[in-house]
C-alpha cells in the first residue's frame, strides 16, 4: 500500500509537534510506501517514505505549493491520512477526488471551526481518541484513541522518598490549560507539594500569560521552566510523583496527549476534563476534579499526596495497562491502515458494481 501523509511539519524538536514523527515512522512500517507532504521536514527519512515540501514566502505560494506537492504525491497512492488540519483536507480533497484516492482526517481539539465542518463533509473517513475529541457530529467518524509510544513512555514507580509530593504539569502556557486555577489550588492545599511547570508559550498571549504566572511561582514550591524537547520528556515524568493536567473543558473535549503519555510513565495524573473519566475511572485514587474549581482540585491533591505509596504505584500501574491497551502508538497506525485499506476496498468494490 502506498500511503500519503500530510502534515505542518515533521521535527522531532518542535515544542508542539514532535510527535508527527512518531505517526511517519509508525505509519512507514505498515505500508510499502509513505509519501509525505509537509511545510518543512527536520527528519531522517526510512528508506521507504519520501517528502514534498511547500514552503513558501506567501501564502498564496504556499497554497499553490502545497497543491502542487499533493498532486505528485497521489500519484499511485492507495489513500490519504491528513493530520489535524482541516484546511489542509479541504485543499487536497479535488486532487484525491479526482484521483479516486481515499481522503482520511485525524483531528483531536475541542474547536468546532468551519474548515473542520466543511472538511468533515469532504473527507471519507474522520478519525480521532475518541467521540468526545473531535467536535462535529458525524456518522464517518472512527474512534481509534490516541498514539502514545509506549516504549519510549515508560518509567519504573518512583520509590517512596517520604519527602514533598512532585507534580509536574505539562504544556503550552495557554489560559485554557488551568494553570492559574492549579496555582490558586496549591494555594488550598495542606499537603507538602512541589510543582514543576514545564511548556513552551506559541502566541502573544500566552507569553503574557506565562509573564502573570511567572510572578507567582516562587521557584521552590512552584517552579516554571522553559519548554522540554519532546525525548526529554519520559525523563522528567520519570522524576515525578504523579502528574497533574488542570485544562478547562472547551465546546469540545481536548484530550490532552501529555496525560496519555504520563499514563504510559505509570505515573497518577490528577486531571480535571470530564472527558478523561473513562482513562481515570475505577482507579484506587479519585483524581478527577471539577474544572475551573480550585477548592476541588485542591482537594484531590491533598488525597494524592495522603494515599499510601503502594496505593499510588497501583493506580500508575493501572494507567500504564490502559494506555497500552488502547492508546498505542501500534494501535493507532495499525487502525489508520486497517481503515484505509478498508475504504479503499469499498471503493474498489463499487466501482466493479457500477461498471458491471
Amino acid at each position: 500500500m502506498k500511503l500519503v501523509f500530510v502534515t505542518q511539519t515533521l521535527d522531532p524538536a518542535h515544542p508542539a509537534l514532535a510527535q508527527a514523527v512518531d505517526l511517519a515512522r509508525a505509519l512507514a512500517e505498515r505500508v510499502e510506501e509513505l509519501a509525505v507532504v509537509a511545510r518543512d521536514v527536520e527528519w531522517a527519512l526510512p528508506a521507504n517514505a519520501s517528502a514534498l515540501t511547500f514552503e513558501a514566502p506567501s501564502r498564496p505560494a504556499r497554497v499553490a505549493a502545497f497543491e502542487r506537492a499533493v498532486l505528485r504525491a497521489t500519484k499511485g497512492a492507495d489513500a490519504a491520512l491528513v493530520h489535524m488540519v482541516p484546511q489542509f483536507a479541504l485543499l487536497a480533497a479535488p486532487v484525491a477526488r479526482t484521483r479516486h484516492v481515499p481522503l482520511l482526517l485525524w483531528y483531536t481539539h475541542w474547536h468546532a471551526s468551519r474548515a473542520l465542518r466543511y472538511a468533515t463533509r469532504v473527507v471519507d473517513l474522520a478519525l480521532s481518541v475518541d467521540a468526545a475529541s473531535y467536535p462535529v457530529a458525524t456518522p464517518k467518524l472512527h474512534a481509534i484513541g490516541h498514539a502514545i509510544d509506549v516504549a519510549a513512555f515508560d518509567a519504573p514507580p518512583v520509590g517512596d522518598s517520604g519527602g514533598p509530593l512532585r507534580l509536574l504539569a505539562l504544556g503550552r502556557t495557554a489560559r485554557w490549560k488551568g494553570l492559574a486555577t492549579l496555582l490558586d489550588a496549591l494555594e488550598q492545599t495542606t499537603a507538602d507539594l512541589r510543582l514543576e511547570i514545564r511548556g513552551p508559550s506559541l502566541t502573544p498571549d500566552e507569553e503574557a500569560h506565562r509573564t502573570e504566572l511567572a510572578a507567582r511561582a516562587d521557584g521552590e514550591r512552584v517552579r516554571l521552566m522553559p519548554a522540554a524537547p519532546r525525548c526529554e520528556i519520559p525523563a522528567l515524568l520519570a522524576r515525578a510523583d504523579a502528574v497533574v493536567s488542570p485544562n478547562e473543558p472547551r465546546a469540545g473535549a481536548t484530550l490532552d496527549k501529555a496525560v496519555f503519555e504520563a499514563a504510559a510513565c505509570r505515573r497518577p495524573v490528577v486531571s480535571t476534563n470530564p472527558a478523561f473519566a473513562g482513562l481515570l475511572d475505577g482507579l484506587p485514587l479519585e483524581l478527577l476534579a471539577r474544572p475551573r474549581d480550585p477548592q476541588a482540585l485542591a482537594a484531590r491533591l491533598d488525597g494524592l499526596a495522603a494515599a499510601p505509596h503502594a496505593v499510588r504505584v497501583a493506580a500508575g500501574e493501572e494507567l500504564r495497562r490502559r494506555v497500552v491497551a488502547g492508546h498505542s502508538l501500534d494501535h493507532w497506525a495499525d487502525a489508520v491502515c486497517g481503515l484505509a485499506r478498508e475504504v479503499r476496498s469499498r471503493r474498489a468494490t463499487a466501482g466493479s458494481r457500477r461498471a458491471g
